[in-house]
């Protein structure tokens, strides 16, 4: 066992407000009737998330707002630490350079000690080697992809990576309703 966790902290603020339940549905200024919103079903209220962005549409404090890290779990110190994600999807204009953004998912570790992330604000899906933060991979997606994503060995003994594109609400991510699986190189 490698003794490791691999992470992507964000570093961005959030204000929740809680509303009446006849409130939260389809609410002003919103582009979908579910951006931003925690429903509570059968409560009288619910909450409305939303981040705290510029007029630009960018994070309300300087860069980085993102990360990947990797910590060390016998003695709880960080190995490395790096930049991750663009605002390619997210700014007014598509800038691929690599600020460090929020994410919203977590990620999984193969067996050979590479680490697959979707989660950040751009619409990728990133491989890392865990040893030192390098990025392995990238792979444009259709919509953002705000969740962990998965693995599992096909019928032809091969090892895929799925990832769900849906987009996310609450951070303005491109929605959609893809689910892509990737096949491993051998």
């Amino acid at each position: 066992m490698r003794q490791i966790a691999f992470v992507n902290p964000s570093y961005m603020a959030f204000r929740s407000k809680l509303v009446p339940a006849a409130e939260v549905a389809g609410g002003p200024g919103r582009k979908s009737e579910t951006e931003g919103v925690q429903p509570n079903k059968g409560a009288p209220y619910g909450v409305i998330l939303e981040a705290m962005l510029s007029p630009m549409g960018l994070p309300c404090q300087a860069p980085a707002w993102g990360y990947v890290a990797a910590v060390d779990l016998t003695n709880h110190q960080t190995i490395w630490k790096h930049k991750n994600g663009t605002v390619r999807d997210s700014a007014p204009v598509p800038i691929p350079l690599t600020m460090g953004v929020p994410s919203l998912g977590g990620t999984f570790i193969t067996a050979s000690g590479v680490s697959f992330l979707s989660a950040t604000l751009d619409q990728y899906l990133r491989a890392y080697d865990v040893r030192n933060g390098k990025q392995l991979w990238e792979g444009r997606l259709p919509a953002g992809a705000q969740t962990t994503p998965m693995t599992y060995t096909g019928k032809d003994g091969k090892q895929y990576v799925l990832v769900v594109a849906g987009g996310h609400g609450s951070l303005g991510t491109k929605q959609g309703d893809h689910v892509i699986a990737y096949k491993r190189p051998d």
